[in-house]
C-alpha cells in the first residue's frame, strides 16, 4: 500500500469514528438500565501497519535512552493523551483532547497492540482527556465538565454500548460560564484514601482578581477530591495554575502533580513545576508566583498567602511538564525503582523551543526530590522540529513503560533487558 492510500485509510477511520461521536446522542438513560442504543456495531478501528507505522518507527532512531533501554512503537492512537491501564487485562484505554477515549488491546502479548478502536462510541465526549483506573476495576473518564464512570470497561468495550454512569453530571465540575478552550484538559487519580483526584486548571494565563474567590471555592487553580460517587467534593490543594498530570508515591502516600507555569515572561523564567503535597489545603503559589519562586507581573503588589509549598523540582522554562507516573513495575533497574518518570510535551511558545522528552527524578528517604535527569530524548531535532510531543506515562504489567504522544498519535513502548 502506498503511503497516500495508507493515510487515506487511516483518515477515513478517523473521520467515520468522529462522525459517530459528532451525531450520537447522549443514550446514559438506556445504559444506566443495560439497554441498547441502536448504535452500529460495526466499530472502526486504527490501522496499525503500513508506511505510516514504518515512518514512526523510523524516527524512534532518533530517540536516546540511558544503556540497556530500547523504544519501540506500541500503537497508532490518533491525538494519544492520558493512559490508564486495565488492572484485570492489561488494555490500555487513552484519552484525547476531542471527543474520543480509544482501546488499545495487545492480545497475544507480543508487546505491540494489534487492535485500537473507540471506546464506548454511543456516549457523547467533550475533551475525555483523563483516564484513571480504580483498583477494582472501575474507570473513570473526566471531560471537560463532566465526569463519566465505566463499572466494566475492561470487559466490554467490544461492542458500541458499555454501562457507564454519570459521577459529575455534565455541567457541573466546573461553572458552566467559565467553560473555556482554554487549560481544559483534567487528568485524575484514585487516592490511597478511595476519594477520586482530579485537576482542574484556570482558563487564563493569569486571572483577573475578580476570579480568585469563584476558583478557589470551586477548586480551579487547583486539584479537587471527591467520594468515587461523586458526593463530598472538596477543594485539596489551591494556587495551581494548570496541572495536567498527577500520581501517588505508592511509599508515603503524597501526592505529586506537574504544573505549567505562567507564558509571557521571558524565555528563560518561570520553571516549570514538579510538585509534593503532603496534606490537604496546601497553597502552591499562584498567581502570586508564575513558576518557582519568579513573581508574577500582575500579582507583584500583593501579599502571597503564608505558608506556600514551593516546588520539589524546577523544571526547564516552558518545557510543558505534563503526565507522571511513580514506576512501579520491576523490569527496570534498582536505579528506578520507586521513582518519578514525567512527560515534557515540549515548549510553543519559546524562541528557542525546549522539551519533548521523558524525565526521571529519583527520590530521597525521606520522601523529597533528589535529583532529576532527562531519559529519553530526541522528538526534538537539531532544526527545531518535533518528531513528536510525549503528553503522558503508564507502566504495563511486565513492568515497561509506555509514552503517549499526541502530536505524532502514537504510544511508544520503552523496556530494558540488561547489557
Amino acid at each position: 500500500m502506498s503511503l497516500n492510500n495508507s493515510n487515506l485509510v487511516l483518515a477515513g477511520a478517523i473521520s467515520l469514528l468522529c462522525t459517530t461521536g459528532a451525531f450520537a446522542q447522549d443514550n446514559m438513560k438506556k445504559l444506566e438500565n443495560f439497554q441498547s442504543t441502536g448504535a452500529s456495531l460495526n466499530m472502526a478501528t486504527i490501522p496499525q501497519t503500513g508506511p505510516r507505522a514504518d515512518q514512526l518507527k523510523a524516527n524512534l532512531k532518533n530517540v536516546k535512552l540511558p544503556p540497556g533501554f530500547k523504544i519501540d512503537l506500541y500503537a497508532i492512537v490518533p491525538d494519544a493523551r492520558h493512559m490508564a491501564v486495565g488492572p484485570s487485562t492489561g488494555i490500555v484505554f487513552v484519552g484525547t483532547r476531542k471527543t474520543l477515549v480509544y482501546a488499545v488491546t495487545d492480545r497475544t502479548k507480543s508487546r505491540v497492540a494489534d487492535e485500537v478502536k473507540v471506546f464506548s462510541p454511543s456516549i457523547t465526549m467533550k475533551v475525555p482527556n483523563g483516564v484513571c483506573f480504580s483498583p477494582d476495576g472501575i474507570l473513570y473518564v473526566v471531560e471537560h465538565n463532566r465526569v463519566m464512570s465505566y463499572p466494566a470497561a475492561e470487559f466490554f468495550y467490544e461492542g458500541p454500548d458499555v454501562a457507564a454512569a454519570a459521577t459529575v453530571p455534565q455541567g457541573e465540575l466546573i461553572p458552566v460560564e467559565e467553560e473555556s478552550f482554554n487549560h481544559g484538559a483534567r487528568t485524575c487519580r484514585i487516592g490511597p484514601d478511595n476519594k477520586l483526584y482530579i485537576t482542574l486548571g484556570n482558563p487564563f494565563n493569569v486571572p483577573a482578581k475578580e476570579k480568585l474567590a469563584l476558583y478557589r471555592k470551586v477548586g480551579m487553580m487547583g486539584i479537587i477530591r471527591m467520594d468515587r460517587d461523586g458526593k463530598n467534593r472538596e477543594v485539596y490543594a489551591q494556587g495551581v495554575r494548570n496541572s495536567v498530570g498527577m500520581d501517588f508515591n505508592p511509599a508515603d502516600k503524597t501526592l505529586w502533580f506537574t504544573d505549567n507555569q505562567v507564558d509571557g515572561m521571558g524565555d528563560d523564567i518561570p520553571p516549570g513545576e514538579l510538585n509534593r503535597a503532603t496534606k490537604a489545603g496546601q497553597n502552591f503559589g499562584f498567581p502570586y508566583y508564575g513558576g518557582g519562586k519568579i513573581r508574577t507581573v500582575e500579582y507583584k503588589a500583593e501579599t502571597p498567602p503564608a505558608d506556600l509549598v514551593f516546588p520539589q523540582v524546577e523544571m526547564a522554562p516552558h518545557a510543558a511538564d505534563l503526565g507522571l507516573s511513580f514506576y512501579r513495575g520491576k523490569m527496570f533497574p534498582a536505579k528506578y525503582q520507586s521513582g518519578v518518570f514525567s512527560a515534557q510535551h515540549g515548549s510553543w511558545n519559546r524562541t528557542t523551543p525546549v522539551g519533548a522528552r521523558v524525565m526521571f527524578t529519583s527520590l530521597k528517604a525521606d520522601g523529597t526530590a533528589s535529583k532529576t535527569e532527562v531519559f529519553a530524548d530526541g522528538w526534538l531535532t537539531a532544526n527545531n522540529e518535533y518528531l513528536g510531543r510525549p503528553v503522558d506515562i503508564a507502566t504495563l504489567p511486565d513492568g515497561s513503560l509506555l509514552v503517549s504522544d499526541d502530536y505524532a498519535g502514537a504510544i511508544y513502548r520503552i523496556s530494558y533487558a540488561a547489557q
